[in-house]
């Protein structure tokens, strides 16, 4: 069965210009989009964001996830922490194209992972617009990470126990 996941819910990154194409029809110029070994690095300014200077995620294709961290606007902020979002992420030589599965973690800089949007999630595999192997998919992932976060304490031991070393 066919995924039947909205637009809006679909991104497509284009390594060599540097852009993302979001579902709603905006496209975004990145200001820094590089390829590591375990995934694909995006960043870019959030010039319209009070509190965040700057957003960095990373493609994780064999995660099945995207990372997200909002870099504060004020050097004497808090960092907000990690959001982690279930995701579908194909490739070619040119483009990454992730599917937001809708459920995801919210980690916070110290503190406990909690599960976040499962009420947009809830409302998708109830309306069709998740399949029940996408649903399955985006649930298994999510509470594994949130298993191994648990076990390794905070975003960056596991990350390193996974063999992703990034900077933030």
């Amino acid at each position: 069965m066919g995924s039947v996941i909205t637009p809006q819910h679909v991104e497509v990154v284009d390594v060599a210009s540097g852009q993302r194409h979001l579902g709603s029809g905006i496209t975004q110029q990145l200001d820094d989009c590089h390829l590591e070994r375990w995934g694909l690095c995006l960043e870019r300014s959030t010039p319209d964001d009070p509190v965040h200077g700057r957003e960095v995620t990373w493609l994780l294709p064999d995660l099945g996830l995207r990372l997200t961290r909002y870099r504060p606007r004020s050097r004497h902020a808090r960092p907000d922490g990690s959001l982690l979002t279930a995701a579908r992420i194909d490739r070619d030589a040119r483009s990454w194209i992730t599917t937001d599965l809708l459920l995801g973690l919210e980690v916070p800089e110290h503190g406990a992972a909690r599960i976040v949007k499962s009420e947009e999630f809830a409302a998708a595999v109830s309306d069709g617009m998740l399949t029940l192997e996408e649903a399955d998919l985006a649930v298994c992932t999510v509470h594994r990470i949130y298993e191994e976060i648990r076990l390794h304490r905070d975003v960056e031991q596991w990350l390193a126990y996974r063999g992703v070393f990034t900077a933030w």
